[in-house]
């Protein structure tokens, strides 16, 4: 099969192709599994006009300069010259433009839409998502259920066209711990990391909280957090300021992310406060490293532990259910949940699994 990738969103910020690929490996290192039976074409567009070749897969880089409209015309148009057996457009936010693609390529091209965390539109646009269904083979949603919320709400009809499928994976890997523990210094009897924003969604305020109080009962435990914004900083800052234990938890701040390889080898256990996730980028990369999950109960999380099956669940926002939970982990076997961590991202969130998920839903429509 012929699958063409695209998306409607331009980033002009870049205009080097090495360095933009660079900066999606996570998304695109599902298509070089998925060339290897297929051929495989990529839509790219930055500041950049060209063409480049890559573990199999054939990258396109194209600028479509001109009115909107227009410019919306000429994706399309260009998708139809490469006759697709498969098109694979990224997020739902597009409905207008998937409508127009359909008419576009006619009926026997299969259109694939990948949920990127955004979330269900409201008022016309919500019944531009319904009417873009018509258009569209298969949605695919980091968990089942997101997709089937999309259903509730009233922008998708069709249960049948909801696949179960990661929309990202990781590049690392792991390493010996020894080595890991050189670069990063990281000393704790265990080691818990947090990596991502310091915002409300991500709720670092109830993890520490809670891992304050989880101290009185480990005093060996540390905590590094690792995060890119800065929003709950000054609050995170002034409760510490107060604690007797505010040295077990190390504010890291930001970490290239090449670098994150030693942090997730360094640690037991990954933590997040999320109330909402695409996905889970960094709780996937922490587990494709050995680390165990202790994370919110919601949709994402629920399939990246294979509900909970790897590491803890706890209620989000709930400081006692997630002081539970680590205290829990003190009786967890390390070696054991690690070895799942492992064997589950292999088989499920990795990029050859998730190639191998996508070419057999496509082969299915």
């Amino acid at each position: 099969m012929r699958f063409v990738f695209a998306s409607y969103v331009v980033t002009k910020t870049y205009n080097d192709p090495e360095a933009w690929l660079n900066r999606i490996k996570i998304y695109i290192g599902i298509l070089a599994p998925l060339a290897i039976d297929n051929e495989v074409i990529s839509i790219e567009q930055i500041a950049y006009k060209g063409e480049c070749f890559k573990d199999g897969v054939n990258y396109k880089f194209e600028r479509f300069a001109s009115p909107a409209f227009y410019s919306l015309l000429k994706v399309n148009r260009y998708i139809k010259q490469l006759q697709p057996d498969v098109v694979f457009i990224q997020s739902l936010h597009f409905p207008l433009q998937v409508i127009l693609l359909r008419f576009i390529l006619g009926n026997k091209p299969k259109i694939i839409i990948q949920n990127h965390a955004e979330k269900p539109f409201s008022g016309i646009k919500k019944y531009l998502q319904r009417l873009a269904e018509n258009a569209v083979n298969a949605y695919l949603f980091a968990s089942k259920n997101m997709g089937l919320d999309w259903i509730t709400k009233g922008n998708l009809t069709s249960p049948e066209k909801i696949h179960e499928v990661m929309e990202v994976s990781s590049v690392f890997y792991p390493i010996n711990k020894e080595e890991a523990l050189l670069k990063t210094k990281a000393k704790g009897d265990p080691v818990f990391l947090w990596v991502g924003r310091l915002d409300q969604n991500k709720d670092p305020l109830n993890v520490i909280k809670t891992f304050l109080k989880f101290l009185v009962i480990n005093p060996n435990a540390r905590l590094f957090m690792i995060y890119h914004t800065e929003e709950l900083l000054d609050e995170i800052n002034t409760l510490l300021a107060h604690e007797p234990n505010a040295a077990a938890i190390k504010l890291l701040g930001k970490v290239p992310h090449d670098e994150l390889l030693y942090w997730y080898n360094s640690a037991c256990f990954i933590i997040s406060g999320s109330h909402y996730e695409g996905s889970g980028t960094a709780v996937c990369e922490a587990m494709s490293c050995g680390c165990i999950p202790v994370v919110t109960d919601i949709f994402s999380f629920r399939m990246i532990t294979d509900n909970g099956n790897i590491g803890l669940l706890y209620e989000a926002g709930n400081e006692t259910a997630l002081l539970a939970a680590l205290i829990q982990t003190q009786q967890i076997n390390l070696k054991k949940q690690r070895e799942k961590a492992l064997a589950y991202f292999k088989s499920n969130l990795s990029f050859e699994a998730i190639a191998k998920q996508i070419q057999v839903i496509a082969a299915s429509l």
